[in-house]
């Protein structure tokens, strides 16, 4: 847990009290300890460092075949409420000599999640990361989130879901490279 925590319990602790609520009362005497290190947790993000993320998880490889990873599991703190988005992510890209471990893509993921985040501003960080690391030649990113935000407070629609694109390279260039990254992301998962 970062040097904050103990600051941040405190200030947890007067948010309660402000609200109206007994921050002695049984089922509150540790939320302010569990509210810090959740923090610690979901804003992660700022603290980790890509390029020991990604430590050497790029490899040579030559072909210039579609990578696609989908369904990408992610969870967000939207930075205007500070609720949270939940969703999925897909990464597409058409290496350019390199190509990634898979399971760095989800790390990536999360590295931006982890931050007080708006989910458009995360689908660039992603493909532009992405595109970077490896200098692909073209990146697609889409993000498909339900944000709390929305759904609890407010307008208060249930069903309602935000979809984000990133196209960069041949992705965005190139009709048929596009249409190959919607065609693959649209497809069910095998059961």
């Amino acid at each position: 847990m970062n040097g904050n925590s103990e600051r941040i319990e405190k200030l947890v602790r007067e948010l309660l009290v402000e609200i109206g609520e007994d921050p002695e009362r049984e089922g509150l005497m540790n939320t302010p300890k569990r509210v810090a290190a959740s923090l610690a947790f979901l804003t992660s993000g700022y603290k980790t460092d890509m390029q020991k993320l990604i430590n050497n998880a790029c490899f040579a490889q030559e072909t210039t075949s579609m990578v696609v990873v989908k369904d990408i599991e992610l969870y967000s703190l939207c930075e205007h409420h500070l609720l949270p988005f939940y969703g999925r992510c897909h990464i597409g890209y058409i290496p350019r000599g390199r190509i990634f471990g898979i399971s760095k893509l989800a790390r990536l993921v999360d590295l931006f999640a982890r931050r007080l985040q708006i989910q458009e501003k995360l689908t660039e960080q992603i493909a532009y990361a992405v595109k970077d690391s490896i200098n692909a030649d073209g990146v697609g990113v889409m993000i498909e989130a339900r944000h709390l935000c929305m759904m609890m407070r407010g307008v208060e629609k249930q069903n309602s879901m935000l979809v984000t694109s990133s196209l960069l390279g041949v992705f965005r260039t190139n009709p048929a490279t596009r249409q190959e990254f919607l065609s693959l992301i649209s497809r069910p998962a095998p059961v």
